[in-house]
């Protein structure tokens, strides 16, 4: 089993940047596959982007894709996501996830393990 947590949120003006990161403690982190999702408040939670294992394959949210840059570093056990000009709808509460197995899903329900989240805001 892992346990996620997730760090870096904040508040930040539109345009401005944040890095929020994943610390994965327990099983080993390269078994994992890890997503980012997020959840504002009256939404449904959505997928953002994942990572796989090594790395090599990273789909991301269409409409993110070009301000948001997912990374991950097996030797720290952690995984990243660089978000660039911030927009005020992109205020969420942040959450990583990591399933095992060889495929990467973009639906939260095949995602077993969850961090508590990180808050997002951005100031118009």
């Amino acid at each position: 089993q892992v346990q996620l947590v997730e760090s870096g949120g904040g508040l930040v003006q539109a345009g401005g940047s944040l890095r929020l990161s994943c610390a994965a403690s327990g099983r080993t982190f390269s078994y994992y596959n890890m997503g980012w999702f997020r959840q504002a408040p009256g939404k449904e939670r959505e997928f953002v982007v994942a990572i796989s294992k090594n790395g090599g394959s990273t789909p991301y949210a269409d409409s993110l894709k070009g301000r948001f840059t997912i990374s991950r570093d097996n030797a720290k056990n952690t995984v990243y996501l660089q978000m660039n000009n911030l927009k005020p709808e992109d205020a969420a509460v942040y959450y990583c996830a990591a399933a095992e197995g060889n495929l990467l899903y973009r639906s939260s329900r095949f995602y077993p393990y969850w961090g508590q989240g990180t808050q997002v805001t951005v100031s118009p």
